[in-house]
Order: structure tokens, then C-alpha cells, then sequence
């Protein structure tokens, strides 16, 4: 990880990450809110591959109190690096780690009535937010019974630091009227659920995800979790994001080889691609051990000099090949982007994601440690 404000081509590949461009999207983003309801920043996975401990840094000195992780590993992560206020840890802590969760100031998602009596058991002061399942069916207390949802609440509430619930829209981003209808019954049934035990005053009680900020509302949630859209990306392919947000990250690379190919020579692993012309390509030191799928093989483009390049052949681990026939002056050493802007032209991830058949989210959280971040 390092910081600047140039890029030196000394680098084989490398993101470049505007903090500046993250913090902008967060504050487009909450303009969309209600005054009342503050940004929790979602920085798992790396946040999301930009980075977590930087990213958390940057939005905490900005004025963000709220943040969520995975796991306890990134929790911790994030709160060495500076990050103040609450870390929401929405996934599973290990309850032979529960107490690391005390002297760090973490709050704990309560998966389950069972996991809840685990940590109850440790008789630590836990901070922690109940997961209310309205349809995912992937955790949380299930809201198709609100009364049992009320009695697991009211019991736990009085033995851990419990100061939220919260659930997960798992359609928030279709406009689909199917789609439409369920997330509408997911809010519903959370409300029913906050309703039931309102008179505890927790403080904190969340279901708008980065899509169901955009299009829902809901009188109880007061934190609106703002995950992709916060790096400028889309939760799905059809969405259009509000005016001025941007992807926040770029990935470069250079060209460490330009050759002449003659017309019927193959190129790359398994030979599929036939030069039906004198060409020239450029060698890439990029590959899918960096993150780049194979699946862009013979379909996707790199940017040089402006111009759209075909990649040629298979990708492979750590190199791929580019067709730059009817580009003027590729040399060593020029800059190659494979996701952000050159010129006029620009490929995003969640461009690549659509050649890929999956999502935007697989394609950032994918690219390797082994590619240096670079802050600017």
C-alpha cells in the first residue's frame, strides 16, 4: 500500500484509489437520506478490494461513526487503522474469540436465539445487534413469528448490551414488481418486529442496504449501509446511480512486450486465437493470479493510448496478450488501464462483470493482494 498524488511506471500493475471520490459518493449518497438517518460504511472484504484500513480511515476523519465488517479479523483491522465510532461485525465471531469483541469496542451480530445464549453465556459486556431474517433466509430471528421475535428480544436485551436489530433486503435492487412486493414485505415485517419492542429504545435499528436506500423507506431504520454504491459501483447492472457517483478505483498495468505475429500463428495457452493478419500485440504482466479472469480470455478489452485493445488468447496467470494493430505508438513500458478511463473510452467493472455473467461486486473483491494499492 502506498500514497500518491502521480503514478510512476515503475510499477507492474497496480489500483489507484481516490479517497476523495469514496468520501464524494458518500455524501451524494446521503443527500438521498433523511437527515436523521447517518451512512453506515460497509467495508468488508477489503472494502470491497479499495482497501479497508485506508477507506475506514479516510471516512472516519471525515465525520462517519458507523461501519461494518465480516468478521472479527477485519473488525480488529479497521480499528487499528484509526477507524472511531461503532464496527458492526455482521457475520459469525468464534465464541472462543467473543472476548476480543470487549477491549476493541465491537458490536456483535446475534445470528440466532442459539448463538445468542453462547455469547449470553460468556457474561461479557457485548454489544450487540439482533439479525431479524424477513426472507433471505440466510440469518437472523425469523419475522414470519414476530411474537417469538419479540420474546428472544426481550430476553437477551436483558442480559447483553443488545442496541439494535437489523435485516437484509435481499431484492432492494430489481425493479422488477415481484421484486418490488417482497422487499415491501421485508420491510414490513421488520417494522412489525422494531414495533413490538420499541419501548426498549434501541438506537439502532438498520435494513436499507446500498439499493434499498435508493428506493425504499422505512420509518424505523436510522442507518442506511452503504456498501457498493460507496466505491461507485452499481448493485446491479440496470441500476442508474445518483448524479456524480463514480467508481473510485482504477487498475492499471504497462506493456512489457510488443511483438509482430504473421497471419495463421496461434496465440496463448490452448491455441485459441488465429492471427488472420499480420498483427501486432502487446504482452500484458497481468493475469487471473492478480484477479483478471480467464473468462475475459478472447472477449474482453484492455485501454492503451486511448483505444479500446482486444485481448487475444487466453489469459494467464500472470500475463495476457492484446491486439494494438490500430493503435499508434504502443512501446515497453505504456500504460495499460484494465478498468477506469483512458482518452474517451472507459470499462468499468461492472462491465467486466457483465462478460463474465456475475456481478460487479466479484470482480473488485477478486483482484489479488499481490496488486499494489496505490492512494491518491
Amino acid at each position: 500500500m502506498s500514497f500518491g498524488a502521480g503514478m510512476e511506471l515503475r510499477r507492474r500493475c497496480w489500483l489507484e484509489i481516490d479517497l476523495n471520490r469514496i468520501g464524494e459518493n458518500c455524501r451524494i449518497y446521503a443527500e438521498r437520506l433523511r437527515p436523521s438517518c447517518p451512512i453506515m460504511a460497509v467495508v468488508k472484504a477489503d472494502a470491497y478490494g479499495h482497501g479497508d484500513g485506508a477507506v475506514a480511515k479516510f471516512l472516519s476523519d471525515a465525520g462517519v461513526r458507523h461501519f461494518a465488517v465480516s468478521n472479527i479479523d477485519e473488525a480488529i483491522h479497521i480499528r487499528r487503522a484509526g477507524a472511531e465510532g461503532q464496527v458492526l461485525i455482521l457475520g459469525y465471531t468464534p465464541p472462543s474469540r467473543v472476548e476480543e469483541l470487549v477491549p476493541y469496542g465491537l458490536t456483535q451480530t446475534l445470528l440466532s436465539q442459539e448463538y445468542a445464549e453462547e455469547i449470553a453465556q460468556t457474561h461479557l459486556p457485548i454489544q450487540c445487534h439482533f439479525a431479524i431474517d424477513t426472507g433471505m433466509r440466510r440469518i437472523g430471528l425469523n419475522a414470519d413469528d414476530p411474537a417469538a421475535c419479540e420474546a428472544i428480544i426481550r430476553s437477551y436485551a436483558a442480559r447483553l448490551r443488545l442496541d439494535g436489530l437489523f435485516t437484509h433486503l435481499c431484492v432492494a435492487d430489481s425493479a422488477g414488481e415481484e421484486a418490488i412486493a417482497f422487499t415491501e414485505e421485508q420491510i414490513q415485517k421488520f417494522e412489525a418486529v422494531c414495533a413490538r419492542v420499541a419501548d426498549l429504545n434501541l438506537p439502532h435499528c438498520h435494513c436499507m442496504n446500498s439499493a434499498g436506500g435508493l428506493r425504499y423507506r422505512s420509518r424505523f431504520s436510522n442507518l442506511a449501509r452503504l456498501g457498493i454504491v460507496l466505491y461507485g459501483l452499481k448493485p446491479d447492472y440496470e441500476n442508474t446511480l445518483p448524479t456524480g457517483i463514480k467508481p473510485a478505483l482504477s487498475w492499471k498495468s504497462v506493456v512489457s512486450m510488443v511483438k509482430d505475429v504473421n497471419p495463421g500463428d496461434t496465440v496463448g495457452y490452448g491455441r485459441t486465437f488465429r492471427a488472420e493478419r499480420r498483427m501486432t500485440l502487446a504482452t500484458i504482466p497481468t493475469g487471473y493470479a492478480d484477479g483478471y479472469s480467464r473468462l475475459l480470455s478472447n472477449r474482453g478489452h484492455v485501454l492503451i493510448r486511448g483505444h479500446r485493445a482486444p485481448i487475444a488468447g487466453r489469459i494467464c496467470m500472470d500475463q495476457m496478450m492484446a491486439d494494438v494493430t490500430e493503435i499508434p505508438g504502443v512501446s515497453l513500458g505504456a500504460e495499460v488501464v484494465l478498468v477506469g478511463r483512458s482518452g474517451e473510452e472507459t470499462i468499468t467493472a461492472d462491465d467486466l462483470a457483465q462478460l463474465c455473467g456475475t456481478i460487479g461486486y466479484e470482480v473488485i473483491c477478486g483482484i489479488s493482494k499481490r496488486v499494489e494499492r496505490v492512494y491518491l
